[in-house]
């Protein structure tokens, strides 16, 4: 009978270490997921604004932009419209492990 009063209390110790350790778990993965998106995030800013600012500053003020955001730029291409004197400017960024893409034009 004393063996069994002494191990009594055991199993909800063996309980409190389980949940303990899946709580840090969930946690570390939550903090993954949240740095996914801010930086999913942050990436698609970049990309937005390096595609706007490259319509009238061309790919110089694309990379001082996208340098500025901490993003680097992997694709730019700049195309005139049919009319001449329309642009469309498409870019890809990368920003930390997330990639974004955006399309700025001026046209109306």
């Amino acid at each position: 009978m004393a063996t069994r009063e002494r191990d009594r209390g055991q199993a909800a110790i063996a309980v409190v270490i389980v949940m303990a350790a899946l709580g840090a778990i969930v946690a570390w993965s939550l903090v993954d997921v949240g740095d996914r998106l801010i930086d999913r995030s942050r990436a698609q800013t970049a990309a937005d604004a390096v595609a706007l600012v490259s319509l009238e500053g061309g790919r110089p003020a694309a990379d001082r932009l996208a340098r500025r955001h901490g993003a680097q730029i992997t694709t730019w291409t700049r195309r005139s419209g049919l009319d001449g004197a329309s642009t469309v400017v498409t870019v890809v960024v990368v920003l930390g492990d997330a990639r974004a893409s955006a399309r700025a034009s001026n046209e109306p």
